[in-house]
C-alpha cells in the first residue's frame, strides 16, 4: 500500500513532545481516532475516555538498545547500526556515513570481508547479506562482547529529522523491561512513548487491562521501507491466557505498536487462539493475510512508502487508512518515533 500523499519536512517532530515547552509530558502528543472512515481529534491524555472497561491493551516491553557505534572502514569514517543478534553469535548490522549534521546517511553496500574498525577497539567483519533483497543488512561477526560494547560506547540510533542527540531514556518506554539475556530493540517500539505511569494507572483503574509480549525491532532505516525482517518475540502464557479471557468476554483487543500486532499475531494460531510462543517470526500481516486477534491499533504515523501501512490496512482497512491520513495532514499532526499517534478503532 502506497499513499499519494507528501509529508512536509516541517511536520517531522524534531524532539520529544516534553522538550517542546515548560510543564509538558510524555502524554502531551495529539491522538488521531479513526473508526472506519470517521475521525476524531483528541488529545492523548484523553485515551482512558476513548477506552471502555474490558479492553486489553497489548505492549511491547522490548527496552531500546544504544545501538549506534561509529567506526571507521581504513581512514573513512562510519557509523554501524546493529539490528538483531543471530543465534549463531553474529550480528546483523547496517553501515552508514556520517552526514556532517551528526545523524547518518545511507551507505553504499560494501563487499563481503569488509573490516570496520569500532570505537573502543573492537573490529567486525562483514560476512554475508541478510536476505537476497539487497545489501543493507550484512551478517558480521565482531571481536568482543556487542551488547557490552553498545554499554560503554553505542548511542540511540538517530535519524536527520531529528534536532539533536537524545539521552538513551527518551527512546525507552514506560513498559521496556531488562531481557534476561541483555537483548533489546535497535529502534524504540514507539507507540508505547506517550505513555506515561499516571496514565497507566488512570487506564487500570478504569478497567483496562494490559497483555505484555516481547519483540526486539531491527533496524528499519530511514529511507528503505522493506518489509520487516525476521524479529525474535515472545508471547508468554499468562498474556496469551489473558488475551484468549478478554476475547471469549468480548472485549476488544488493541495493539500498542506495529510490533505488537506482529509478535500477538505470530503466536495465533489459524484457530485464532493466541498460544505462548517464542523465537523468530517473519510475519509480515497484509490485508491478504488479515489479522486473526487484534481488533484495534494504537500506533504512529508512517511514511507513505512505509510497508507498515499494510498492516494498518489489514486492521482497519483501506478507507479508514486514507481518510486518517488525509485528516492528519490536514490537522498538521506530528510525523516519527517522537510525533502525535493515530488510534485505529472498529466501527
Amino acid at each position: 500500500m502506497t499513499l499519494t500523499v507528501r509529508v512536509p519536512k516541517e511536520l517531522s517532530a524534531r524532539v520529544p513532545v516534553e522538550q517542546r515547552g515548560p510543564g509538558l509530558d510524555r502524554d502531551a502528543v495529539r491522538l488521531l481516532v479513526s473508526r472506519g472512515a470517521e475521525v476524531s481529534h483528541h488529545a492523548f491524555a484523553e485515551l482512558p475516555d476513548l477506552l471502555r472497561a474490558g479492553d486489553l491493551l497489548v505492549v511491547n516491553t522490548s527496552p531500546t538498545l544504544a545501538a549506534a557505534v561509529g567506526g571507521w572502514i581504513g581512514h573513512a569514517r562510519v557509523v554501524v547500526h546493529f539490528s538483531t543478534r543471530g543465534d549463531d553469535g553474529r550480528w546483523a548490522v547496517e553501515l552508514r556515513d556520517p552526514d556532517g549534521r551528526g545523524t547518518t546517511r545511507a551507505r553504499a553496500g560494501a563487499p563481503a570481508g569488509t573490516e570496520v574498525r569500532l570505537t573502543g577497539g573492537a573490529r567486525l567483519v562483514l560476512e554475508e547479506p541478510l536476505s537476497a533483497r539487497g545489501e543493507r543488512l550484512w551478517w558480521a561477526r565482531v571481536s568482543r562482547d556487542v551488547l557490552g560494547l553498545l554499554r560503554e560506547h553505542g548511542r540511540a540510533i538517530r535519524y536527520a529529522y531529528t534536532e539533536r542527540d537524545q539521552p538513551l531514556s527518551a527512546y525507552q518506554t514506560v513498559f521496556a523491561l531488562p531481557s534476561p539475556d541483555g537483548a533489546g530493540s535497535a529502534e524504540m517500539p514507539s507507540a508505547g512513548r506517550p505513555f506515561t505511569a499516571r496514565m497507566v494507572a488512570e487506564l487500570v483503574s478504569r478497567g483496562v487491562q494490559f497483555a505484555p509480549v516481547r519483540l526486539h525491532t531491527g533496524v528499519a532505516s530511514a529511507e528503505v521501507h522493506e518489509p520487516p525482517y525476521p524479529e525474535r518475540y515472545a508471547v508468554p502464557e499468562a498474556s496469551a491466557r489473558l488475551i484468549g479471557a478478554v476475547r471469549a468476554g468480548g472485549g476488544r483487543v488493541i495493539a500498542v505498536g506495529t510490533t505488537a500486532v506482529r509478535a500477538v499475531e505470530s503466536a495465533a494460531g489459524p484457530d485464532g487462539v493466541v498460544r505462548a510462543r517464542s523465537g523468530w517470526t517473519g510475519l509480515v500481516v497484509t490485508p491478504e493475510r488479515g489479522v486473526r486477534v487484534v481488533d484495534g491499533l494504537l500506533t504512529g504515523l508512517h511514511e507513505p512508502e512505509a510497508s507498515h501501512l499494510l498492516m494498518l490496512e489489514a486492521v482497519a482497512g483501506r478507507a479508514a487508512i486514507d481518510r486518517g491520513y488525509e485528516e492528519a495532514l490536514h490537522g498538521r499532526y506530528l510525523w516519527h518515533e517522537f510525533g502525535d499517534v493515530h488510534l485505529l478503532l472498529p466501527e
